[in-house]
């Protein structure tokens, strides 16, 4: 959990105050916690792979992490605040290294009196700001917080929240809400958000402080109080219950990290990874507004009965992310058979016959423990299930075999060894190096081999952690041509330790291929690239805040089968122009430079209503015309309205992956004769 998902799972719409507040109480240090304060020193210093000292380096780091994660959007401090905390940037290390944290609180409480001052004055004037809103005047909203300053005046704060609020209602009126209906949600909305104040505590305001130290090491070390503890899954995600989706706070919004394979939201398909979740509904009763909400609040509420429809008001991260719209999503829980390997058999016709080519497709990394420890002979497992559709494809007389693994974050790193054993003979999958440089390799010990066909992996930038593992495997062996896009790069380990109060996770170690090389932050590079609608600088390790970085170590003995890199001057200009005809890839390559298009676009937001509905219009325009292009292409009818535009069923990656492994066979059978004719000759 980085610093920003677990502040502002605590924090969302939090402020702070110096001089006594008059509804909420100043917060100070929770003393039972000066010992663990101590201990959280001496482990990092210990056990982090880094080894770090936690000295002025880290504290200056940690005090913008901390100021970061209260005030992101720079909505409540101004400039002059800043200035004044600046004091405060080398304390850090030394208030956690004394068990003396109240550095902390000092800070807290300023941004407590600030919010409150801010809210307090929304809510006394909200009903009169909504009213007075012009629609028709061009103004604009930045919303490139790359670009957003603190204001150096509270003239100018103020006029930034004005059109932070203008756009919030000019969203709720271009849905059709009347204006009535606009006050009754925000004012609901600062209302939700002085009660999250309320609910705060010092414990919390210590695990903040803590994750600001543990962020500027790494992303992924975290320290949990006993409470965060005991709700890290829920807080992390839905679990395999409810809609199936990871979420994180972004700002004040909750953002979708990504669906759990399986589940409702994956299966329904109208949820994506970066959408922002703005109100919550529960059936048919009115939707709760939920920005600034506490994480774990709006769990709760996704959370419910199953075969219930939960109603989400999301803003989408592709198209137009202006305008929100309202999905349905009935909960479902996931069994482990929704997350077990499929297999799919792609017909392609070359030269008046039909080749197959098998796919597998593998969501996760699984095995059952629970039917392991009961002694359970059938037991379901990532790597048994594979073997068994391996098994049954070949008796389909499949010619090349794809395995899948797009969408898959990781699992068991022993099913992981053990998969790519299906495909290698008994040898190292993955080298671990520790914080003492200690380098341990780890592998398959099973010398069989199910399959040593032509193969492909098919990856994305949602493939991480085991799944980088056996992709980079397979890529360093020459097994199989990696095909899709970049990697996610969760190349580290964490582990949990147990704290006088909490627990600690912390890397402790790093993934290397065999071939010396790290996944970490740099992930596994495709031999032959597909385009790809997630972006990368906004999903992936790389896109984290201080992640690990890349490196290399000696690698390992290993043979290689086959030379990809001698094929791709044949194979890739074949893809390339395949796509160029494929009205498929057309279309998705045009909606990846919209999409490119409308980010620059929307750094900087309209509050003029005409202008809005025309950008909605043209964005619906360009979405209809670009499937209509695509149905009229494939000789299929045309549609009338973006809202009848249908996913389609045909798996377009899989079939070009399967006509990219056709090419690789035919290639090498050329080769093959040709070296045969000159043995021959010679």
């Amino acid at each position: 959990m980085n610093l920003k998902r677990l502040l502002l799972c605590l924090l969302s719409g939090y402020s702070f105050a110096v001089t006594p507040v008059s509804a909420y109480q100043e917060l100070q240090p929770p003393h039972e916690y000066d010992q663990v304060s101590k201990e959280l020193v001496e482990m990092l210093e210990g056990i982090h792979y880094n080894r770090p000292q936690i000295d002025d380096t880290i504290s200056t780091k940690a005090f913008d992490y901390y100021i970061d994660a209260m005030d992101p959007t720079k909505s409540f401090f101004l400039q002059s605040d800043i200035d004044a905390l600046e004091t405060y940037r080398y304390e850090f290390d030394d208030a956690l290294r004394n068990g003396d944290t109240q550095v902390a609180y000092t800070i807290y409480n300023l941004y407590l009196k600030r919010f409150e001052d801010r809210v307090k004055d929304l809510q006394a004037n909200l009903p009169d700001m909504v009213k007075a809103f012009d629609y028709t005047i061009d103004e604009s909203l930045n919303a490139d917080p790359d670009n957003q300053h603190w204001a150096t005046s509270q003239a100018e704060l103020d006029d930034y929240w004005r059109k932070r609020l203008k756009n919030r209602a000019l969203i709720l009126k271009m849905n059709g809400e009347e204006e009535d209906k606009i006050v009754s949600v925000l004012e609901r909305r600062y209302k939700n958000q002085l009660k999250q104040v309320d609910q705060t505590n010092a414990i919390d305001v210590f695990q903040i402080f803590a994750n600001a130290v543990t962020a500027a090491l790494d992303p992924h070390t975290s320290y949990f109080a006993p409470r965060a503890s005991e709700t890290f899954n829920i807080n992390m995600s839905l679990s395999l219950e409810g809609i199936g989706a990871v979420l994180q706070m972004d700002d004040d919004y909750t953002k979708v990290v990504r669906l759990v394979p399986g589940g409702p939201a994956a299966t329904q398909s109208e949820l994506a990874p970066n959408d922002r979740i703005i109100a919550v509904g529960q059936g048919d009763e009115a939707m709760v507004d939920v920005v600034g909400m506490r994480l774990d609040d709006v769990v709760d509420m996704i959370r419910g009965e199953r075969d219930t429809t939960v109603r989400l008001e999301i803003t989408p991260s592709k198209g137009d992310t202006q305008t929100s719209k309202v999905i349905n999503i009935v909960r479902k829980k996931v069994k482990l058979e929704d997350q077990s390997a499929k297999k799919e058999i792609v017909e392609v016709e070359r030269g008046g016959e039909t080749y197959k080519v098998g796919v597998i497709s593998l969501p996760t990394f699984y095995s059952d423990f629970a039917a392991i420890q009961a002694g359970e002979k059938d037991y379901k497992s990532s790597t048994r299930d594979t073997k068994k559709l391996i098994e049954e494809l070949r008796q389909e007389d499949i010619s090349a075999l794809i395995l899948d693994l797009r969408n898959n974050g990781g699992g068991s790193l022993q099913e992981a060894n053990a998969l790519a054993g299906l495909f290698i003979p008994s040898g190292p999958t993955v080298q671990i190096r520790d914080q003492s440089g200690r380098v341990t390799p780890l592998g398959d010990s099973d010398p069989s081999i199910t399959y040593s066909g032509p193969m492909a992996i098919l990856v994305n930038r949602m493939s991480a952690s085991a799944s980088e593992i056996v992709a980079g495997a397979l890529q360093d062996y020459g097994r199989a041509l990696i095909l899709g896009d970049q990697t996610f790069g969760k190349g580290t380990v964490q582990v949990l330790q147990e704290l006088d109060k909490g627990q600690l996770k912390v890397t402790q170690a790093k993934f290397y291929r065999v071939s010396g090389e790290s996944t970490q932050h740099k992930g596994v590079m495709p031999d032959i690239a597909f385009p790809s609608l997630i972006d990368k600088e906004s999903v992936g390790e790389s896109a984290l805040d201080n992640p690990l970085p890349w490196d290399k170590i000696h690698e390992t003995r290993y043979p290689v089968y086959w030379n990809m890199p001698a094929y791709l001057p044949i194979l890739t200009p074949r893809h390339e122009a395949r796509m160029a005809k494929d009205p498929n890839f057309i279309a998705l390559n045009d909606q990846i430079d919209y999409f490119k298009q409308q980010v620059e676009k929307y750094k900087t937001i309209s509050l003029n209503e005409n202008t809005r509905i025309q950008q909605r219009e043209e964005n619906e325009q360009h979405e209809l015309d670009r499937e209509n292009t695509r149905l009229q292409a494939l000789g299929l009818d045309p549609v009338t309205s973006v809202d009848d535009i249908e996913a389609s069923e045909e798996d377009t990656y899989a079939k070009e992956a399967s006509e990219i492994l056709l090419d690789f066979i035919a290639t090498n059978q050329m080769a093959q004769k040709q070296a045969e004719k000159q043995t021959a000759q010679n």
